[in-house]
């Protein structure tokens, strides 16, 4: 007989101490618990956990070491209809694991109940064809590694998915590729450092289980968004088989990244599990505690609520789901040093009945904490449930992806009627969602592409998804992707759509970068990358959604033109304002912000209001800049002049009078591929004429005429 101590209720999970582990695991439900240690042979040892306080499941197993492979088996009611669903045939996996090993082997022995007859429960054995939980080493060597705490108004934000971003760079190595390490190779650190790049916000590292009917289609989950435990790194993005290998390389690339000065952010999925609705398999929270883990309908509790589209909903009503989302977020700050999350559908997070509550338990939990209340939060303000869309509500300690600035920056450069006033404030910062709660113009993480939808290059391409290599008849993916092809759909050789195509992506990434918020740019953008016009790519774990990196054979000049639009930013405070401009005079420098007509005079309401205007000038001042410094002291910039032309035909804009500047210098124009190549010595007085070509930007820049210095507030 194995020794068994009692151990103690917390930490949940299991926590090896030098000697040896203690095992711990939440279920109210459970009349017994039994621990399952698998051997190299094969062979299963069940162990039944000794204690349970609080109904807290516990033991210590001395002599028990890194790399042992475990597992739970819960006995318990059984009783769909009260939401009990305890089968101890079924292994399950803990929900505090911090490493999976091994892969699913779908078969009907997972499932709850019988194929033939779903009335009957099924008592087959499910653990030969389940991964398992494996027992780490938590120690590491992190030397001098410090978060870089980039402020946000600094950031520039690069969505990228761990093995799509590496899987064909020349530069990894091919063992690497596909890895935390090759994420954390110079060669891709390089490249992100080139851009400018101040965090990457890492799709799913979550270890995550393809669905069923994926993987019966001979497709799988490459997105990840099907998280199964929230605490390990998804194993299949580790460059070695050994078991638990996988925290040691997330943390290795984590510690790369900060020495390079990036941060990482995670995209977590706290909304839903990959257990699915009620005809899923049993894997680990449904056979632990199914009412404890996930929303149920009141009438009948066989069945969950799925405001996620995904099956289920986790329970953040419950205590104990709660403690996990919590536990989760703090063992990635405090042990893995991640510098921030993105939650995806956020609000699903905040219903606690039905209707999403900006103030419910979930938002108080991250407000207090000490740990997750000082990293970067950003919300996906949406689910698909009722009233889910959300952008513009989230409490002031968070930032949202602004879904409203992606979709009226497509419309304005499609050429949509009516769009002008709102592409102004989305422009702007978006002070209409954010200033009346409290929040900043940070408070917007502006992005016009991003994994879910077209790449950048499609969305010049492709008026129409066409997704028929995911195998659903074209019927997922969005129809409302608000794309223009320019006059063809797909591939063309017209030399003409050809430099429309490409002048449309410099515009949405001019707009982009010189927006008031924070800008995230999706990874291979820069680059071109296409996925042939699908909008969906969720399962295509294949060269259709990795990151073509030979297109840097003909793409050099978008990629230069990313830098330099990069480093036009980052140079300049005007474009990263901390606070919204206010159009009134300032004590130091005049008006920050003044909307102008082509004709060089200042907009009035009826010029807003013309249903067919495309095109404005924006004037930003450089010398009106209100908020501080870091010490206190004045910001002075130059001062840009944007002249924006979404129309189909060529205009003739007139340059504002003397009180704006008396000499403006070019510095892009973007029917050019580079901005360096853009101009000479060229340089244009007040009132002069300027040719703009359809569809195109400029972006005009005054010198600034006086020097920061410091100031009493």
């Amino acid at each position: 007989m194995r020794e068994v101590w009692p151990g103690e209720p917390y930490p949940l999970g299991a926590t090896w101490d030098g000697v040896g582990t203690s095992f711990a695991v939440f279920s109210e439900v459970a009349e017994r618990v039994e621990l399952c240690l698998f051997h190299d042979d094969g062979t299963e040892e069940r162990v039944r956990l000794p204690e349970v306080d609080g109904f807290v499941w516990h033991g210590y197993l001395p002599g028990v070491l890194p790399g042992q492979r475990y597992g739970y088996r819960v006995h318990g009611p059984y009783e769909p209809s009260y939401g009990r669903r305890c089968n101890p045939s079924k292994l399950l996996l803990d929900p505090y694991a911090k490493a999976i090993d091994g892969e699913l082997a779908w078969n009907e022995a997972l499932f709850p109940y019988h194929f033939t007859d779903p009335s009957r429960i099924n008592m087959a054995d499910s653990g030969p064809y389940m991964p398992k939980n494996v027992v780490v080493n938590p120690f590491f060597e992190w030397g001098n590694d410090r978060l870089p705490r980039t402020p946000y108004h600094q950031s520039l934000i690069y969505e990228a998915h761990v093995r799509g971003l590496t899987m064909r760079h020349p530069g990894v190595p091919e063992e690497l590729r596909g890895t935390y390490a090759g994420m954390g190779h110079p060669a891709v650190i390089d490249h992100l450092l080139s851009l400018g790049v101040t965090a990457v916000e890492l799709m799913p590292v979550h270890h995550y289980i393809p669905e069923h009917f994926l993987v019966a289609r001979g497709l799988t989950n490459y997105w990840g968004y099907n998280t199964m435990a929230y605490l390990a790194p998804h194993g299949g993005y580790s460059s070695s088989g050994t078991r638990g290998q996988q925290v040691l390389e997330f943390k290795a690339m984590v510690r790369a990244l900060h020495e390079a000065g990036i941060e990482v952010i995670l995209d977590v999925v706290y909304n839903h599990t990959a257990e699915g609705d009620h005809m899923g398999p049993t894997l680990g929270f449904r056979g632990i505690d199914n009412s404890a883990y996930y929303r149920l309908h009141d009438g009948d509790r066989r069945y969950y609520l799925d405001y996620t589209g995904c099956g289920n909903s986790l329970n953040v009503r419950s205590p104990h789901a709660l403690q996990l989302i919590m536990d989760s977020l703090r063992y990635w700050v405090l042990e893995m040093h991640v510098d921030g999350f993105r939650f995806d559908l956020a609000s699903a997070l905040a219903r606690e009945l039905h209707d999403v509550d900006r103030l419910s338990a979930f938002f108080d939990l991250i407000q207090q904490d000490p740990v997750i209340s000082q990293v970067k939060l950003i919300a996906e303000p949406w689910d698909v449930g009722p009233g889910g869309y959300q952008v513009g509500n989230f409490p002031p300690l968070w930032t949202e992806w602004n879904g409203k600035y992606r979709d009226i920056v497509r419309d304005f450069w499609r050429g949509t009627h009516s769009a002008l006033p709102e592409f102004a404030s989305r422009l702007t910062g978006s002070a209409d969602l954010y200033e009346s709660s409290g929040r900043r113009p940070v408070a917007s993480i502006n992005f016009v592409t991003c994994h879910d939808g077209f790449t950048l290059t499609d969305l010049v391409s492709y008026d129409h998804k066409h997704n028929e290599a995911n195998g659903e008849d074209n019927r997922d993916g969005t129809d409302d992707n608000r794309s223009w092809n320019c006059g063809a759909e797909g591939p063309v050789e017209d030399p003409e759509i050809v430099t429309l195509r490409r002048r449309q992506r410099r515009n949405f990434l001019t707009t982009l970068f010189l927006s008031q918020g924070v800008p995230m740019l999706s990874h291979g953008d820069e680059l071109g990358r296409t996925q042939r016009g699908n909008n969906n790519a969720y399962c295509q774990d294949n060269e259709l959604a990795w990151v073509d990196w030979s297109l840097l054979r003909t793409e050099s000049d978008l990629l230069e033109f990313v830098r330099a639009l990069s480093k036009l930013r980052r140079e300049h405070p005007v474009f990263q304002r901390r606070r919204f401009f206010h159009g009134g005079a300032s004590e130091d420098g005049g008006r920050d912000l003044v909307w102008l007509t082509p004709h060089g005079t200042e907009m009035t309401a009826g010029d807003w209001h013309i249903g067919y205007a495309k095109s404005l000038m924006v004037y930003l001042n450089g010398e009106a800049i209100t908020e501080p410094g870091p010490r206190g002291e004045r910001i002075v910039d130059d001062s840009f002049l944007l002249l924006v032309n979404a129309h189909h035909e060529n205009m003739a804009f007139t340059l504002p009078g003397e009180e704006f500047g008396g000499t403006w210098l070019p510095v892009l124009d973007t029917t050019h591929d580079t901005i360096e190549d853009a101009f000479a010595d060229e340089q244009w007085r007040a009132g002069a004429v300027v040719a703009v070509t359809a569809r195109s930007i400029q972006v005009l820049r005054r010198p600034r005429t006086t020097h920061g210095g410091t100031r009493r507030f």
